[in-house]
């Protein structure tokens, strides 16, 4: 086989297997990202949430009762209105649960504060405003359940 053979099975072999790896882990709510070896922050008494952020880039945002699915989507973007689905077929079956849906265009600041790498992005908030965990990528209705049983 030629060199050009070569090169081209290698493309193939390595599209394929960056293929699978999104595939698996595409939309898999993942537990917030903690710095490690870090010391414990001192306690203050006004403390940082996503909501806080949240709540000084889109005033009018309500927070729900036991759960905020909060998601980040662009325009273009076709996974985005099927995670807008789900999320809204989760927010009208489960009670206490909100869904709130932000253009990642037009709140760079908010996106950067949150460390928003792609759309969609959804977070999972509990009933204070606190990250409970979060999904890049479009979420299964089962996955977004799962996730909201681990909200206090």
């Amino acid at each position: 086989m030629s060199s050009g053979a070569w090169i081209v099975v290698a493309v193939v072999v390595l599209g394929l297997g960056f293929g699978t790896y999104r595939a698996l882990t595409d939309g898999r709510f993942r537990g917030t990202r903690q710095v490690r070896d870090a010391e414990p922050a001192p306690v203050v008494e006004s403390v940082e949430t996503p909501w806080t952020h949240v709540r000084t880039a889109v005033p009018t945002a309500t927070l729900g009762e036991k759960a905020t699915l909060l998601q980040f989507s662009s325009a273009f973007c076709a996974p985005c209105r099927a995670t807008r689905r789900t999320l809204s077929e989760v927010a009208e079956v489960v009670p206490g649960v909100e869904h709130l849906e932000i253009d990642a265009e037009h709140h760079l600041e908010l996106v950067r504060r949150l460390g928003i790498l792609r759309t969609p992005t959804t977070l999972v908030l509990d009933a204070t405003g606190a990250e409970v965990t979060r999904a890049a990528g479009a979420p299964r209705k089962e996955q977004v359940l799962a996730a909201l049983v681990s909200v206090k």
